[in-house]
């Protein structure tokens, strides 16, 4: 066979991408409006994760940060593994983050009683924070859709030694992926306040 013919990785890969790529954010959106509890599965909700999965998402934001050190370094082997850690870190977060959807309620910004309807009081108190919570939170979650296909053909770009084509996706990825890391957090830490004890 000539090399016309060998198809790259990136091509034979091409399906794969996709279609986690479509599945994932489905299977987020299903399983987020999934509780245990609908099921007759009682279980007490996973409180804990939250400040995990939000200390996931900062250190993948390190990693990121640290695997484009590396290769700017010129430590192609360094830069490979920090950004293998970011993937898997996205998706232990990914798990957890389910995890503990699908058994607690969602927490809404500025509800101060726990009762998951924001009342007049509740919301002039939480203000235009909460305009810019909202845009954060709305943005991340558009994002995150985004990053999975940019990260997937990025990291088989690596992998298949297209250097150039991976570099030149590369600098549309790690902002893209940094702000999605960093975000987490920062959506973290303005709801936390509000989270049911």
């Amino acid at each position: 066979m000539n090399n016309s013919n060998k198809k790259t990785l990136e091509q034979r890969f091409r399906l794969s991408i996709i279609i986690v790529s479509i599945v994932i954010p489905i299977a987020v959106a299903i399983l987020f409006t999934v509780k245990l509890k609908d099921f007759g599965i009682e279980v007490e909700p996973l409180s804990f994760l939250p400040p995990i999965y939000a200390s996931i998402n900062g250190l993948t934001a390190l990693l990121l940060l640290m695997g484009v050190m590396a290769i700017k370094n010129g430590n192609k082997k360094v830069h490979e593994r920090f950004m293998t850690m970011a993937i898997a870190c996205s998706v232990v977060f990914l798990v957890m983050y389910v995890a503990y959807h699908m058994t607690a309620d969602s927490t809404v910004y500025g509800d101060v009683d726990g009762n998951k309807i924001l009342d007049v009081t509740e919301k002039a108190n939480a203000g235009s924070i909460r305009y810019l919570y909202l845009f954060i939170l709305l943005s991340h979650i558009a994002l995150s859709i985004v990053i999975i296909p940019l990260v997937l053909i990025t990291y088989v770009r690596a992998l298949a030694a297209q250097f150039d084509k991976h570099r030149k996706l590369a600098k549309i990825t790690f902002p893209l992926w940094l702000y999605v890391a960093v975000t987490g957090v920062v959506v973290y830490l303005m709801i936390s306040p509000y989270y049911a004890n």
